[in-house]
């Protein structure tokens, strides 16, 4: 599945309309995010997770969803379950990734 680039505005709209939400947070300038991107589109595709919704939010541009996931540090991936927070936590690390996408 694609993974939908959303802002403060559709972020409240998505979460709403869908029960499994992994959100990745990234800054333009934060080269661990872009490092990260390649595995987060990857397991965004595989099979299993055709359930979930995969977004990427600028953190920098989105003070709204990022406060929503207590975001403290770049890159922060979360899960929310019908609309509200599960787990988020600063990683880079697909173990963490599929660790919290369990939870769902």
């Amino acid at each position: 599945m694609a993974i939908q680039v959303v802002n403060d505005s559709t972020f409240k709209d998505v979460l709403a309309s869908n029960s499994k939400v992994v959100v990745k947070f990234y800054a333009d300038w934060c080269g661990n995010c872009k490092l990260f991107s390649p595995k987060y589109k990857r397991v965004s595709n595989e099979a299993e997770n055709a359930d979930m919704v995969f977004l990427d939010i600028n953190a920098e541009e989105n003070p709204e969803a990022r406060k929503a996931a207590g975001v403290d540090n770049l890159p922060f991936l979360a899960v929310f379950k019908d609309g509200q927070l599960v787990e988020g936590s600063a990683s880079n690390k697909e173990e963490y990734l599929r660790s919290i996408m369990a939870k769902l």
